[in-house]
């Protein structure tokens, strides 16, 4: 009986730590953190610096062509990018696909997206971040810190997220 008691008590400190792991996730909405700075190019050969937008809410998005969620968001996210992609607001969408540009360029015109999207061929990214699957985005204010995560697809033109980018905006705006 006593050599299942270490056992048992190292189950029970580990299950209460993953419970306030949990509860800590939920209570900060599951993210804040300093965002990882990286520089990928974008299909027109330009380099983007995350920490370049640094004084603007930057919207950003893990994704593959290959992946049916990913494909599902992309027009909500255009839809949002038109409607607040300007000023304090920028958008970049992080592409994991390894067989390189023209793949990830003949979907970007197919669709018809107008918001920079970065090359990650080797996936470097992703990593830093603790993505776990595709798509994933995390919102990052003006001040670099990560403030919210979104696991899987969302309607990002849905009345409640334009409210909460709009929201997000305006706080920040106040603070220098």
């Amino acid at each position: 009986m006593t050599r299942w008691l270490a056992p048992v008590a190292i189950l029970i400190v580990a299950l209460a730590a993953a419970v306030y792991y949990q509860h800590e996730r939920q209570r900060t909405g599951g993210a804040s953190f300093p965002a990882p700075d990286f520089a990928l190019k974008d299909l027109g050969g330009r380099t983007h610096q995350l920490s370049a937008y640094r004084g603007k809410v930057v919207f950003l998005n893990f994704w593959a062509t290959w992946c049916p969620p990913c494909r599902e968001e992309m027009p909500s996210m255009e839809r949002l990018y038109r409607g607040l992609g300007h000023g304090d607001f920028a958008m970049l969408a992080v592409n994991e696909d390894e067989d390189g540009a023209a793949l990830v360029r003949q979907f970007v015109d197919g669709m018809g997206l107008s918001f920079p999207v970065l090359l990650d061929e080797k996936g470097a990214v992703p990593p830093r971040y603790g993505v776990t699957g595709y798509p994933e985005t995390f919102v990052i204010d003006r001040n670099g810190q990560v403030v919210n995560r979104f696991i899987g697809p969302a309607d990002w033109d849905s009345a409640s997220l334009r409210a909460y980018f709009a929201q997000l905006l305006d706080e920040r705006a106040a603070t220098p």
